[in-house]
This record gives structure tokens, C-alpha cells and sequence, in this order.
């Protein structure tokens, strides 16, 4: 679900120096199971220390703080949260050699100041020049944010007013393309629909890429009201006819909050849109994942017990601080009574850290105790909703349940539910669905997907018009 969640599960951290001057960037490649994910170290001077931030460049994570650094001339020392990272590298002839540690799994990783070759990934659906369409790069303002956001508006060649669709990303910041380990899911996707007649315009999440704004402290509700600019934009354009709004992940959770308040939204499309609460979406999305991982049955009782618990100290409320301690409480007797363990190599303070850094973010907080069903109890428009079978991250069963059941309490009469065999989160056609086959698989997008979407879109297109 989360794009951070995948990043921060294979990410790893760099640099720091006092004895010397070791300011500036250093890079390496972690090798994960046969995977190679380069990740590059921003050191700075804060005062009398070192300070900085890690990029991921293959999985579009950038700027990821650390949360503690030393080096004593020899030996760098680094750590990260949530989960706590931990890498120690010897400098020897301007290269830390060491070890980079993360729940108990160690792997080598050697930084330097060359930078490594960007990766080469076979995307063959990647779309390439020349297009039978406009290409047009945009700016739009949102109003009630006071940013502009940046994006590419896709357009037919063609006099007539058409329908138009606004792209929005899943979560993480995300840019135009919703680029994740060398795949461009919305690209292909703009790159078809517009080829079949269908305008797309497809933007950069406030605060990343060329968009304006932070994307640190915003939540659903903010980015819903960027999605509303972005079709505010197109009703200004006198070649757009209807606008309908196509949602990924959460993305998909925000498409119908528009829908429910906004008469003039003509369609819906959720591609793995949530369908349950954000607390019980997270329980769902671990133990699928730890399932597919064939984690020992009594390993994933243990987790889910603990996520439950804390998932139910932040839905009985309060302000961020004391939810802190209160979740820094639980771990702690949780340690103590066994429910909770400590790797080898890490110290209480990690384990607590662990399980509590970020989980009080004001998304966090917003998306744990969102209720998708009342929003999509008030939306009376036509919806798509699609989800792959092996989506271990919005499981597909459950969520298209609870989407139909409340659309159905809507009295919608225009819903469509499809769950597609063999595909995962991302649409792809993939073995198991586990996120780490994301970057192997070269397929961005399952073609059968696509023209779904198209011919269900097109079948509305006199409804979707002015």
C-alpha cells in the first residue's frame, strides 16, 4: 500500500564524518536477494556533527533522514527508523567497507564517492515517440492549498470535446508517471486511453518533482483537494467534455471522496482502491505478505497482535504526543512479557522505535481511522473498481466486498466489480504478488487491465460528455 513501506523495507543509509570531511554524497548498491538497489548518502555539517538524508534512486525514495550518525575517523555508524536500519563500514582507501543490518539480516554494502550506472530495466511498455496525440506539460493551481502543481496533459488529436481522466497516485510522494522501481504505470496507462480517444492528465504529488508544496504533514484530504485542482484545470480547457477521476491505491481511496461531493465528477475508476478501514487494510496487507513470506504461524500471530494493538491505541484517540507514550508503553511490556522481541545486534530503544517512529505522521493518523464505506455510501456516479487476485497489499476479496456492499447501500446502479486473475498490486502478472517481485518483472501494466478500463470508459462516454 504504502510506497514507503516497500522502500523502507529494502533501504539502506550512508555517511557521516568528524576526523575528516566526509560532506557531500557517497554511493553504493545493496544487493537483496539477486536485486540491485542503488542508494546514495547527502552528508552535511550541523553544527559540531554530521547530519543528512539517504535516496533509494531505483525505487523513487529520496531524501529519507537518518536518525543518527557517527564517525570516529575510522569507523561510520549509522541508523535509521521504522524500521531501525543499522550499517557500520570501516574507510579504507576513501571506501566504507562494512555490514548494513536490518531485522537480524545482514548484507554487504560498500560506499563511495563514484557513482554507480543507472540501473538497466527492460520495460518494454514504457511508451516511445512519435505519440498520434498532443503531449502537453502543464501547470494548475490549487487554490485552497496556495501551490502549483505541475503535470502532462495527453490529448486526442482531434476538434470534438472528449473525456477526460485525472490520474491519482497511490501513497508516498509520488511523481507524474507514479514511478516505482523503473515502471511507469501511469504513463502506459495515459499513453493507451489517450491513443483510444481519452484525454489524461497525470501530475506530481504537491511537494516532489516539479509540484509546489510539502508533501510532510499532509494527508488524504490535502491530496484530495490537489486531484480537485487538477479537474478545476480541465473544465477551463474547451477540448475537454466529461472529467472522470482514476484512483491507484490510495489513490483510489480519494477518488470517491470527490465523487460523493462533487456532482460534476462523471466517472470513477479504483484501481486496488481500499475498500475497509485504514487499521484493518494494514492487518490484512501483514498477513498476506508474511503468508506469501511462509513466516512460522506462531511468528505471525505474535506481529499481528502487536499491530492490532497499537492500531487500537491510535483509533481511541488523543493528540500525537501522548499517543507516543502511550505506544512506547505497550512495546515496552510487550518486551517485557515476551510478545515483543530484540534482534540480535539491537537494544530496546530500536525495537520500540521501530514500531512506534512514523505511526502518529498525521497521514498515519488520518488513514488508520479512515472509513472508506460512508464516502462510498454517498457516490451515485458509474464505478470500475478492479483488483488483482494476488494483490497481497489491497487484498482483493474483501476489498471489492466491502466497495460493492457500500455502493449498493448507495442504490448505485452503475457498478462494476472485477477481481483479475494472477496480477498484483501493481497490475502486473507475477507469481506470488510479494512486492519484492515489483522491480523483476518487466511487465508495468497487464494489458487485459487496460482495455477494461478503456471500453468501460468509452461505453460512458455520452454520460461522461458536457
Amino acid at each position: 500500500m504504502k510506497a514507503w513501506i516497500l522502500i523502507l523495507a529494502v533501504l539502506l543509509t550512508a555517511v557521516h564524518a568528524l576526523a575528516q570531511d566526509i560532506t557531500g554524497d557517497w554511493f553504493g548498491v545493496l544487493d537483496v536477494q539477486g536485486e540491485k538497489l542503488r542508494v546514495v548518502a547527502h552528508i552535511k555539517a550541523s553544527g559540531d556533527s554530521l547530519a543528512g538524508s539517504f535516496d533509494s534512486p531505483d525505487q523513487d525514495a529520496f531524501d529519507l533522514p537518518f536518525r543518527s550518525v557517527s564517525f570516529d575517523g575510522r569507523f561510520l555508524r549509522l541508523a535509521a527508523d521504522f524500521p531501525p536500519l543499522q550499517y557500520t563500514g570501516e574507510l579504507t582507501e576513501g571506501v566504507f567497507k562494512g555490514i548494513y543490518n536490518q531485522s537480524g539480516y545482514d548484507f554487504p554494502l560498500e560506499l563511495s564517492r563514484v557513482e554507480p550506472p543507472k540501473a538497466l530495466y527492460i520495460r518494454p511498455q514504457e511508451p516511445q515517440e512519435p505519440f498520434p496525440y498532443l503531449v502537453e506539460d502543464v501547470e494548475f493551481v490549487n487554490p485552497t492549498a496556495g501551490i502549483k502543481l505541475a503535470g502532462t496533459l495527453t490529448l486526442p488529436r482531434t476538434k470534438s470535446p472528449v473525456p477526460a481522466v485525472v490520474l491519482i497516485s497511490g501513497s508516498g510522494a509520488q511523481n507524474r508517471d507514479e514511478e516505482i522501481m523503473g515502471h511507469k504505470p501511469f504513463w502506459v496507462i495515459a499513453d493507451h486511453l489517450t491513443r483510444a480517444g481519452i484525454a489524461v492528465l497525470r501530475y506530481d504529488d504537491r511537494g516532489y518533482a516539479a509540484s509546489e508544496g510539502e508533501f510532510r504533514g499532509a494527508t488524504s484530504e490535502d491530496f484530495a483537494t490537489d486531484a480537485r485542482a487538477a479537474m478545476q484545470y480541465l473544465q477551463g480547457r474547451p477540448e475537454i467534455g466529461g472529467i472522470g477521476l482514476m484512483g491507484h491505491s490510495e489513490g483510489g481511496m480519494i477518488a470517491p471522496m470527490l465523487a460523493a461531493q462533487y456532482p460534476d465528477v462523471k466517472f470513477i475508476v479504483l484501481l486496488a482502491g481500499p475498500g475497509i478501514r485504514g487499521d484493518k487494510l494494514l492487518l490484512s496487507q501483514e498477513e498476506a505478505i508474511w503468508r506469501a513470506e511462509n513466516t512460522e504461524e506462531q511468528e505471525i500471530q505474535r506481529q499481528l497482535y502487536l499491530s492490532r494493538n497499537i492500531y487500537e491505541i491510535i483509533l481511541s484517540g488523543g493528540e500525537p504526543d501522548s499517543l507516543q507514550l502511550r505506544l512506547r508503553d505497550f512495546i515496552a511490556r510487550s518486551i517485557a512479557d515476551g510478545h515483543a522481541t530484540i534482534p540480535e545486534g539491537y537494544t530496546e530503544e530500536d525495537v520500540i522505535t521501530q514500531y512506534t517512529a512514523g505511526i502518529t505522521s498525521p497521514w498515519m493518523l488520518w488513514f488508520l481511522r479512515h472509513d472508506p464505506a460512508p464516502i462510498l455510501e454517498r457516490v451515485h456516479c458509474p464505478v470500475l473498481a478492479v483488483n488483482g487476485s494476488l494483490d497481497l497489499q489491497v487484498p482483493a476479496q474483501e476489498n471489492l466486498a466491502a466497495i460493492g456492499a457500500a455502493l449498493d447501500k448507495a442504490g448505485n446502479k452503475d457498478v462494476t466489480l472485477m477481481e483479475f486473475p494472477g496480477l498484483n498490486h501493481l497490475f502486473q502478472t507475477c507469481e506470488t504478488g510479494h512486492p519484492d517481485e515489483y522491480v523483476k518483472i518487466e511487465q508495468t501494466f497487464a494489458p487485459e487491465v487496460l482495455g477494461c478500463i478503456t471500453d468501460w470508459i468509452k461505453e460512458r462516454v455520452p454520460a461522461a460528455d458536457k
